[in-house]
């Protein structure tokens, strides 16, 4: 299984506003695609510093969201919302209970 991060530096005025793209957006979107194992949002609301995570099956599977322009458009409906680019790294799932 492979993971993707996602760090993003938000305001925090946008806490409830981001929770509610993930969760209404993000989340709907990535179950549609293949390879999709589960997702987290982290977010300190104090400071509006997020982080996504999310489970893939492959590694082609996290691949092809990224060539199909799927995690792009994710990326995008943050676009508003953040202080900064985000960043993004790619890990394997050592262990997982």
């Amino acid at each position: 299984m492979y993971a993707r991060t996602t760090v993003m530096q938000g305001r925090p005025e946008t806490f409830d506003e981001s929770q509610k793209v993930f969760s209404e957006s993000v989340i709907p979107a990535a179950k549609k695609q293949r390879g999709f194992k589960g997702a987290l949002f982290l977010v300190d609301p104090n400071t509006g510093k997020g982080m996504s995570v999310t489970l893939w099956e492959t590694e082609a599977d996290l691949k092809a969201g990224e060539a199909s322009g799927y995690f792009q458009e994710q990326l995008a409906k943050f676009g508003p919302l953040l202080a900064g680019p985000p960043t993004r790294e790619v890990f394997v799932v050592a262990a997982q209970a």
